[in-house]
């Protein structure tokens, strides 16, 4: 890979400091992933705002990071034995940085496959199925008047959501420590307010899964990484 001072996404989201970790993302539940395990891990970075438009992550230069067109991405120009790294997907970026400091991924390595699990779990579940809900429950799926399809996402977003409130039972983090799984996770769980899905997926039925989200919320760099980038330019 070029220097970052080299690469095409520099010519439109240009690098003040090229010796730091460059963030490419938006204040979504995927977005804000990288943000906070950055201001968890006290990484130095840069926050660059790319918005959801095509303008932006369909651009050529953003396409040259990431050619599936979706944030966060980064670039690291100190990656795997000094050498700079290029990396999109929220949950690899979340290992990549938690290996890279050996904080918030279990302190032995069947901790660290634990905490993937859970990634894993909000990666293959939680996310899609959650956004698919806000599609159908707050977006274009919305005016579908078949209610076949949104019920599917809501009674997938009750058993995702129950079992979560069974695996935190007596814990106050998924995986006993705090951690990237935590990171991961709660993200999405604000996306049920934003979408306007609590009452119709059982949230107020809930008692581990909301305290879960307070604790993750009152977190000093959680409130920081959840304005970063900032959503107005």
């Amino acid at each position: 890979m070029t220097a970052i001072t080299d690469h095409p996404i520099n010519n439109r989201w240009p690098a003040e400091d090229p010796s730091v970790i460059q963030l490419y993302a938006f204040p979504t539940p995927n977005g804000v992933k990288a943000s906070i395990a950055l201001e968890e891990l006290g990484l130095p970075y840069e926050a660059h705002r790319v918005t959801l438009s095509d303008a932006d992550v369909k651009s050529a230069e953003f396409l040259s990071l990431n050619p599936n067109n979706k944030i966060p991405a980064i670039i690291d120009p100190d990656g795997p034995g000094g050498a700079p790294i290029e990396l999109w997907e929220s949950g690899a970026i979340l290992i990549y940085l938690a290996e890279k400091t050996g904080k918030l991924i279990g302190k032995t390595e069947a901790d660290k496959y634990q905490v993937i699990k859970w990634v894993m779990f909000q990666m293959g579940g939680i996310g899609p199925m959650f956004g698919q809900l806000g599609f159908f429950a707050k977006f274009a799926g919305a005016d579908i008047e078949d209610p076949r399809p949104k019920q599917r996402y809501v009674d997938e977003a009750k058993r995702l959501l129950a079992v979560l409130e069974k695996e935190l039972d007596g814990k106050d983090w998924i995986v006993g420590d705090y951690s990237i799984a935590d990171i991961a996770i709660g993200p999405w769980l604000t996306a049920l307010d934003f979408y306007g899905t609590k009452d119709v997926v059982g949230w107020n039925d809930l008692t581990n899964v909301p305290a879960y989200l307070d604790r993750f919320l009152a977190r000093p760099a959680v409130q920081k990484g959840r304005v970063t980038p900032p959503r107005e330019g």
